[in-house]
């Protein structure tokens, strides 16, 4: 069984940029496309970004293009989630998750396993 661990979150003012970290163990990473989802309070839990097994395609929801890129490294069995110029709005609790097989990449049902989540604050 994959375990997903997050980690970079953290308080940042408008403007600035994060980059967040999911390291995967247990399944084989590489062959998994990863996404990443974020939860704002009192919210429905929203896609952010994913990316395919292979590194392409990605896809992004709208309100990050531009200014969000995710990435993988096999070798690191990381994804990563870089996130420039923030802004409040993107304050959540921010997740990855993990997928095999045929994935839509904005669907959470679609990936099965999941990490524990990490806080981004955002100010204004």
């Amino acid at each position: 069984q994959m375990q997903l661990v997050e980690s970079g979150g953290g308080l940042v003012q408008a403007g600035d940029s994060l980059r967040l970290s999911c390291a995967a163990s247990g399944r084989t990473f590489s062959s998994s496309a990863m996404g990443w989802f974020r939860q704002a309070p009192g919210k429905e839990r929203e896609f952010v970004a994913a990316i395919n097994w292979s590194g392409a395609p990605t896809v992004y929801t709208d309100p990050v293009k531009g200014r969000f890129t995710i990435s993988r490294d096999d070798a690191k069995n990381t994804v990563y989630l870089q996130m420039n110029s923030l802004k409040p709005e993107d304050t959540a609790v921010y997740y990855c998750a993990a997928g095999a097989g045929g994935v839509i990449y904005s669907r959470a049902s679609s990936y099965d396993v999941w990490g524990q989540g990490t806080q981004v604050t955002v100010s204004s």
